[in-house]
């Protein structure tokens, strides 16, 4: 019996020490370039492929989830109510998923319940952390909903000039421009101000992005094009309402947002007009819409905290077709045409004892996390802390093959101006315009191989 014992602790010290171990280099022979995310990526190509949880999750972490899962897919209310209160008195919608359909990118119309466009607003100049100055009486957001008895900040009008162009090999396509004016404003502003419009963008695989490295992110930045190759990619240092700091931005079309936790709390705030912890005060504070009840903060931080994990631990929809020859060749052209020298391929996240399913994984986003000039034709010219008036994050491009399956149809960009990746592709300006060019004056067969490639991710 005792030497059963003395085995049987040999065998857990063991156990400890193998899981104590470092995590060892991803064995290339082993590469699976399906597996966009890693260990945390889901074999779905359905309306759902956007929504499922990390594979493997512990049983709590699933209970975590699933209850952040209830909370983003619920419709608030006017307070006071028994449950599911704080909605407004102003906001922008009642519920996440009204945004983000199907975890997905949303519809850029304005006003209706199931509009997913939000406008930014904001006076000329800097505040005391660098960031945008809010506009009196309206804040950094333009909520255009009220709850009964009260009056939205103002109304949103988008109008679209289009275009027609031809390839030089003579298939055509169209560009539309969007414009974007206030109406029914609640009160006057007095002064030039700026607007940029924002699309709800897709929720998932955001927890592998936050957990890359900063040190990883900054060291691709040449803002000065020091290796000439027309590309000056630059990282945003954003003020964080979590950390009271100037932290690395990693979310948001202008990397604007620090943390998965941010996002979620102004989500909160400034969509819904529901308080946190983090940000405990009314967005109507100060304006005649403002509704005086002392319940604030309105979403317990239990809440808060079981959204941002469900936002966390959302998986990555595997790529599909990738021994296709086709697709093969439509990745050598779109790195040919330098596409990936901001689309970067590949990350590998930091190690993370406390949630193992984010640590050491070799993910493909497609995306550097930088900001990048994308010249004068997707220009807001607002500026967002350092990212400038004509400069945006580079969005991430996995999971871009199915916004027509999931949000269907698919919209891009940030604003939705482009109803097609080709569209999307020829509005790219700035940095990217040799890019842009490139594929211009590629063959059809070679524009509809990159086009497939992209549909692949």
């Amino acid at each position: 019996m005792r030497q059963l014992k003395v085995i049987g602790v040999l065998i857990v010290l063991v156990l400890i020490l193998v899981k104590c171990q470092k995590s060892a280099v991803f064995p290339a022979e082993q590469y699976n370039d399906e597996l966009s995310g890693g260990d945390e990526t889901v074999f779905s190509a359905t309306s759902q492929a956007f929504g499922n949880m990390f594979p493997g999750l512990s049983g709590y972490d699933v209970h975590v989830h699933e209850l952040g899962d209830l909370v983003f897919s619920q419709s608030f209310v006017t307070a006071p109510a028994p449950i599911h209160s704080g909605l407004g008195t102003i906001f922008n919608n009642t519920s996440c998923t009204n945004c983000h359909h199907n975890d997905g990118i949303g519809l850029p119309t304005a006003g209706d319940l199931q509009s997913s466009l939000l406008m930014r607003v904001s006076l000329p100049g800097t505040d005391e952390h660098g960031g945008p100055v809010p506009v009196p009486g309206y804040g950094l957001q333009l909520q255009d909903k009220a709850v009964f008895g009260k009056v939205p900040e103002g109304k949103v009008n988008i109008s679209y000039a289009t275009t027609s162009y031809s390839f030089p090999d003579g298939e055509t396509y169209e560009l539309r421009k969007p414009t974007y004016t206030l109406t029914n404003l609640y009160a006057p502003i007095s002064g030039s101000y700026l607007l940029s419009p924002r699309l709800a963008p897709p929720m998932f695989g955001l927890g592998l992005l936050e957990a890359v490295p900063e040190s990883e992110i900054v060291a691709q930045a040449d803002p000065n094009d020091v290796n000439g190759d027309g590309i000056k990619g630059k990282a945003n240092y954003v003020w964080d309402v979590v950390t009271n700091s100037k932290q690395l931005g990693r979310f948001g079309w202008k990397a604007n947002t620090a943390s998965i936790k941010t996002q979620v709390a102004t989500a909160f705030n400034q969509d819904m007009g529901i308080t946190t912890t983090l940000l405990p005060v009314e967005n109507s504070f100060g304006q005649p819409q403002y509704d005086g009840l002392k319940d604030d903060p309105e979403l317990p931080d239990s809440l808060l905290n079981a959204v941002k994990f469900y936002a966390q631990t959302l998986a990555v929809p595997a790529r599909r077709n990738t021994t296709d020859a086709t697709i093969k060749r439509g990745l050598q052209l779109f790195i040919l045409a330098k596409c990936i020298n901001c689309h970067r391929q590949t990350f590998t996240t930091s190690i993370n004892v406390a949630m193992p399913s984010l640590s050491n994984q070799v993910i493909h986003p497609y995306t550097d996390m930088l900001v990048h000039d994308m010249g004068p034709g997707l220009a807001d010219d607002r500026p967002d802390y350092l990212a400038g008036g004509r400069e945006w994050r580079t969005a991430a491009l996995w999971g871009v093959g199915l916004f027509e399956t999931v949000n269907n149809p698919g919209y891009y960009l940030h604003d939705g101006r482009a109803r097609t990746l080709t569209e999307a592709i020829m509005w790219h300006g700035g940095e990217a315009a040799q890019s842009t060019a490139y594929f211009s004056n590629l063959p059809k067969s070679d524009r509809d191989a990159i086009l497939k490639f992209l549909k692949s991710l």
